[in-house]
C-alpha cells in the first residue's frame, strides 16, 4: 500500500473528518490514478483511506478514516447499498431522486440519479473512475434496476485528468423520459439534459413555489433561466394566469413549452422568450412591465472562493433588476447554486441588491436543495444550492 505523508498542520482537517487532501498539503508520497493510499500525518499516525488523483488540486479524496478498513468491491458495494437505503428515510415525491450525492455518501466523486427505471451517473473522480465497474455492477444490484447511462462529460473531469465520456453503460433503452414530480410530469433528457439530465435538486422549491401561486394567487409570473420549465409547470399548477419563462437555450425552451402541454395547459398560459435574462429584466423596467413572483435560478456563476467576488457582482445584477420590476406585495425566489457563495453571503448580496433598488422585503424562507442531496456535518461543501423567498413590502 503505498502511502502519502502530511505537511505539519495539515492534518486538521481530516482529524475534523473532511473528506478532501490538497495538494499544498502532502510533504511527500504519490500513487496512480485512483489508486488507493495510506494517508499519514507528519509524525507517521494514520488519518486516512483516501483515492489519489495526480493531476487535481485536491490530490486525495477519503474512502475511509477507520484504519482495519480495507477499500475493496466489498466495501464499495456497501457503501452503495448504505447510499440506496438512506433515501427510503427521506420524504421524496418523486419517481425520480438522487441515490448516491459523492462525499456526502462517502462515494467521493460518484453522483448517481435515479430517473423511473433508468440509473444516470457520473464519474467525476480519479478513485471512482478507477472502480467504475464495480460500482456499476453495484448500483444495478442496490436498485434491481438494469439500465445505467453514463453522463461523466462534467467539465470537472478535466481537473481530474480525465476525458469526458457518455453513453450506455449497462442495458439501453430511451434517452427521452418522463418523470412524475408532485402533482405533475417533466419531460428530460438524460443524453443532453443539464447535469445528468435534469435539476432534481430543485423539487421542493417547485413544490414550494407552487404552494405560493396557489395561496397567493399569482396573475403574472416570470421564470428567469427557465431551462424545461419546472418552475413554469409548478406555477401554473398552482393556478398562475399566465407564466413568462427565459432562457438562452432554444432547445430548452421547446421542451419548457412541451411540458407546459404535458401537465394539460394551454399554450396561451405562458410565453417563451429565447433572450438574456439581464437585457430582458432591464428591458421590462424600461416598459414598466412588473410581475407578481420572479424565479431567479441562474447557472453557477462561482464554481470556488476564487469567483465570488466577480459572481458576487453578477448575482447582485439580476436580483436589483428583479426587485425593480417586481410588484409590491410580490414574491422573489432566488437561488445560487454555486459553491463558492456561501448563504451568508448571498444574503448579504440580495440585501444589497434590495438596497440598491430601495425595496425592501421580509425573508419569508430559506431554501436549499431537497434532501436526497444532502449536506453532512462534516462536509459542508455538500450545501451548494442555497436560494431566498423575498416576500416584497
Amino acid at each position: 500500500m503505498k502511502t502519502i505523508r502530511l505537511r505539519a498542520g495539515k492534518e486538521r482537517s481530516l482529524l475534523r473528518r473532511h473528506p478532501w487532501i490538497f495538494e499544498s498539503a502532502i510533504a511527500k508520497g504519490a500513487a496512480d490514478a485512483g489508486e488507493t493510499v495510506r494517508v499519514e500525518s507528519s509524525d507517521g499516525n494514520f488519518l486516512a483511506w483516501a483515492a489519489y488523483s495526480p493531476a487535481s488540486k485536491i490530490r486525495a479524496r477519503v474512502w475511509s478514516f477507520d484504519e482495519s478498513q480495507r477499500v475493496d468491491a466489498t466495501f464499495l458495494i456497501a457503501a452503495v447499498a448504505s447510499s440506496v437505503r438512506a433515501r427510503a428515510r427521506f420524504d421524496i415525491q418523486s419517481d425520480s431522486m438522487r441515490l448516491v450525492h459523492g462525499e456526502s455518501d462517502g462515494l467521493p466523486g460518484l453522483i448517481v440519479d435515479r430517473y423511473g427505471e433508468t440509473l444516470v451517473a457520473q464519474f467525476l473522480s480519479s478513485g471512482a473512475e478507477r472502480w467504475k465497474e464495480v460500482l456499476a455492477d453495484a448500483l444495478l444490484d442496490a436498485t434491481g434496476l438494469t439500465k445505467l447511462y453514463e453522463r461523466s462529460d462534467a467539465s470537472g473531469r478535466a481537473l481530474e485528468g480525465l476525458p469526458e465520456v457518455s453513453g450506455w453503460l449497462r442495458g439501453e433503452g430511451p434517452v427521452d423520459l418522463v418523470l412524475r414530480e408532485h402533482d405533475w410530469r417533466l419531460a428530460v433528457n438524460i443524453a443532453t439534459g443539464h447535469k445528468t439530465g435534469f435539476y432534481l435538486d430543485q423539487r421542493d422549491s417547485r413544490r414550494k413555489f407552487a404552494d405560493y401561486s396557489r395561496r397567493l394567487k399569482f396573475e403574472r409570473v416570470l421564470n428567469c433561466y427557465c431551462y424545461t420549465g419546472g418552475f413554469t409547470v409548478a406555477a401554473l399548477t398552482g393556478g398562475a394566469t399566465h407564466v413568462t419563462s427565459i432562457d438562452s437555450s432554444g432547445p430548452a425552451l421547446e421542451k419548457a413549452a412541451a411540458n407546459v402541454a404535458l401537465n394539460g395547459f394551454e399554450a396561451s398560459c405562458a410565453t417563451f422568450m429565447d433572450a438574456d435574462v439581464n437585457a430582458s429584466l432591464r428591458q421590462f423596467g424600461a416598459e414598466g412591465r412588473t410581475f407578481d413572483a420572479i424565479v431567479l435560478d441562474p447557472p453557477k456563476f462561482a464554481p470556488t472562493v476564487a469567483h465570488a467576488e466577480r459572481a458576487a457582482r453578477a448575482y447582485k445584477d439580476i436580483n436589483r433588476l428583479a426587485f425593480k420590476i417586481l410588484a409590491p406585495g410580490g414574491v422573489l425566489f432566488t437561488y445560487s447554486c454555486s459553491g463558492g457563495i456561501s448563504a451568508d453571503l448571498f444574503h448579504k448580496i440580495v440585501a444589497s441588491a434590495g438596497i440598491d433598488a430601495q425595496v425592501d422585503g421580509y425573508i419569508s424562507e430559506r431554501m436549499g436543495g431537497a434532501p436526497d442531496h444532502p449536506m453532512t456535518i462534516n462536509f459542508p461543501e455538500g450545501e451548494y444550492l442555497k436560494g431566498l423567498v423575498v416576500l416584497r413590502k
